[in-house]
């Protein structure tokens, strides 16, 4: 979700067997190359070098929690230096003032986001994947239009 405007960037439709974090590498594919992504924030379950990895590759910072039983990695590339120093913030600060020094509140707006698209039906009314995938784009575009559609334009007056 990008967080200036509040618009879903990209979606990725998974059956109910598979996690969270193996989807992420594709979901971070779906944004053009050429754009630069900020941060991408999510709970603990993306504390894996794999996402880690994908998020650094692709220039942005991760704002993701350390596990509750996370421990220091083997500092073999940028991914994991990063994550040990917030590893060590958290240890010398505590989780919650890590939480409000880095912004991760923003993640409660991803969450509210994600309860409007479930506004629009708890269930897929195809059958098919293809159709499901599609079905699930549409809301997103729809929820993006809403939003464009409902966002103040402010203009300085004085």
């Amino acid at each position: 979700m990008d967080t200036a405007t509040g618009d879903i960037r990209a979606v990725e439709f998974t059956s109910s067997d598979q996690g969270d974090s193996p989807v992420l590498p594709h979901l971070l594919d779906q944004i053009p190359p050429d754009e630069q992504i900020g941060t991408v924030t999510g709970d603990g379950a993306f504390d894996t070098r794999r996402c880690r990895t994908a998020i650094h590759d692709r220039g942005g910072t991760t704002i993701i929690p350390i596990r509750k039983n996370g421990r220091r990695w083997k500092e073999n590339c940028p991914a994991a230096r990063a994550r040990n120093d917030i590893l060590r913030a958290t240890l010398r600060l505590g989780r919650a003032i890590w939480k409000r020094w880095s912004g991760y509140h923003v993640r409660s707006r991803i969450e509210a986001r994600m309860r409007c698209l479930k506004a629009f039906g708890e269930r897929i009314a195809s059958r098919d994947p293809d159709r499901q995938t599609a079905e699930i784009q549409i809301r997103v575009v729809l929820m993006n239009r809403f939003n464009a559609l409902g966002t103040a334009e402010i203009e300085r007056v004085a």
